[in-house]
Formats: structure tokens, sequence, C-alpha cells
């Protein structure tokens, strides 16, 4: 449904039309006093035009920056009002108002609003938690994710008719298309060309967006951005997952470590053998190699054993 933009009168000129109406009633409340017997067309005029200053009340209407007021005259879609200022119109118009203003949601935010009983006391207050999101992720694993929704309504009139609340429909929608991107990517992917949810931030927010679109395209809602907020293992995998991380970094650093021994024993040979320092024959070329690598290579400090005999003993 496309948006049709109504024309309404100035709201003085719906002051005008209410004061002349309660000048013409109390003209004729005047003279209906002076009769001793007043017509019956006069008594009914009277009627029609307390009910006429009555109904007239309700055409005024004012609309904010930011906001728009959809009209409807009896179910049918009359227009949309998105001009700011005092406005006069059908008193006859049943109007829902609109707000165009940016907002921010949050999936991992739930919220229950303030319940308060017929003398005003609250019964139940205003609560919110933090629940992320748990889904599966391209691998199967367990994750936790949340995301941040910024989004505004740039169609009033779809998002009163196509919805029954576009609040409502931007939420689950939202919740929705978390948990599709959630299965397309991994956790985390070891691999370099791999992409991943944790190695491909912009990647996954753009596509996130990409998909909030479409699905909110129907209530008239447009999505102006949307981040991942919060990405973890759940709870119950979390400190096996931690292991293998570990297990993967403690991997990467000792390979670092062996490839750069291997590379001064390698300098190191070139050097005794360039300066004719010494002549090693294979047997003990190796045992130095073994010796060095055993050095350079280990976790803690090595302790030093000097030989004091001859070369072979």
């Amino acid at each position: 449904m496309t948006d049709r933009q109504v024309k309404m009168f100035p709201g003085w000129f719906g002051v005008v039309f209410v004061l002349a109406i309660v000048v013409g009633l109390y003209q004729a409340i005047r003279v209906a006093s002076e009769q001793p017997q007043p017509s019956a067309v006069l008594i009914l005029g009277i009627i029609g035009g307390f009910l006429l200053l009555v109904v007239s009340l309700f055409g005024f209407k004012v609309n904010g920056p930011n906001s728009s007021l959809v009209m409807q005259f009896f179910g049918a879609y009359a227009g949309t009002l998105s001009e700011v200022g005092f406005f006069y119109g059908n008193p006859l118009l049943y109007w829902t108002r609109v707000s165009k203003r940016v907002r921010l949601f949050e999936t991992d935010v739930d919220s229950t609003d303030e319940v308060k009983n017929v003398a005003g006391q609250v019964i139940s207050p205003k609560t919110m938690s933090r629940k992320p999101l748990k889904v599966n992720d391209k691998d199967g694993t367990p994750i936790e994710i949340a995301a941040v929704v910024v989004w505004r309504v740039v169609n009033p009139s779809q998002a009163v008719f196509e919805v029954d609340s576009y609040e409502q429909f931007v939420k689950m929608q939202s919740d929705a298309a978390l948990r599709t991107l959630a299965s397309r990517y991994s956790y985390d992917a070891p691999e370099a060309d791999s992409h991943s949810l944790r190695g491909h931030i912009d990647e996954v927010a753009a596509q996130l967006k990409s998909e909030l679109q479409v699905r909110m395209e129907r209530a008239g809602v447009e999505v102006l951005e949307s981040r991942i907020s919060k990405l973890a293992y759940a709870t119950e995998i979390a400190a096996a997952m931690l292991m293998r991380q570990q297990a993967g970094a403690v991997i990467a650093a000792r390979s670092r470590i062996v490839e750069g021994a291997v590379g001064m024993v390698e300098h190191a040979l070139e050097l005794l053998e360039e300066k004719n320092i010494v002549e090693l024959d294979p047997e003990r070329k190796a045992a130095m190699v073994s010796n060095l690598l055993v050095v350079l290579c280990s976790h803690s400090a090595t302790q030093p054993i000097i030989n004091t005999g001859t070369l072979y003993n």
C-alpha cells in the first residue's frame, strides 16, 4: 500500500467554524427564550446545533515532527497526514498516530510494561532482562548471539494496515533473521578463506541488514543499521571450546618456535663451517643439532653440562 497525503484546513479555520456554531446557537437560544412557545423547528435546530458543535470539536488535529496520522473514514483508507502543524478536517475521520523517529532494538532485551490497578497503584513494575538467542551455527555448535537493529517507519499506511503490530513484527522478524544468519556461518573458521561470525564482522552485519530489509519491507519499515552485539559459545560447551582454542594457540606457538629454532641451528652450523672453528663429523653434528633444538625449544630453562674430557668422552 502506498501512502496518499491528505489535505486538511489550517487549524484556525476550524476555530472560526466552531465559534460560528457557538454564535448561531446563542442567537437561536436567545430567540427561543423570547418566545412564549418556541416552534418545533427552532427546538430541533438548537438540538442539531449542539450535536454539530460536539462533533466538530473532533476535527482538530495536531501533528508533530517525525510523526504521521493515518486517516480512516468508516474503515476506508482516507490518507496520511505528514505535515507538521495545527489542522482541521473531517471530524468523522478515525486516525492512528505512527512515529517516524529512528528507533533502536536489541534482540536480547526482554521487557514487560508497568501494570497498575484501578486506583493507579503499581501492581507489577516495569522489568527488563537480557537473554541472547541460543542457536546452532553452520557446524552445529550451540552459540549465544544477539544483535542491535536501528530502524524507522517510512510507510505509515503499510505499518498500520499490513500487520497487526509493526513493533512486534520488527521484534519477531529480527529474531528469525538472526537465527537464519547464524546457521549460514561458523562461529570461528580456522581456514583463512572461510567466512565466520567472529572473523568477518562487517560482512555478517551487511548480510543481516539485507535479510532484515527483505523481511520488514511489507510493514513499511526501513532498516538503517544492524550489528552483532553479543557472540559467544553456549555455556554448556564454553569450557571445552576454550580448551580447544588454547590447544590451537599452543600448537601455533610451538610451530613458530620450532621454525625459528631450525633457522638458528642452520645459521650456527653455517657460521662454524664458514669460519672453520671446528670440524664436526656427521655424528657430532647431529648431537649438536639435537642439543641446540632442546635448548631453543624447551618450555623451561635448560641446565648445561660442561664436558671436561675429550671430544668423544
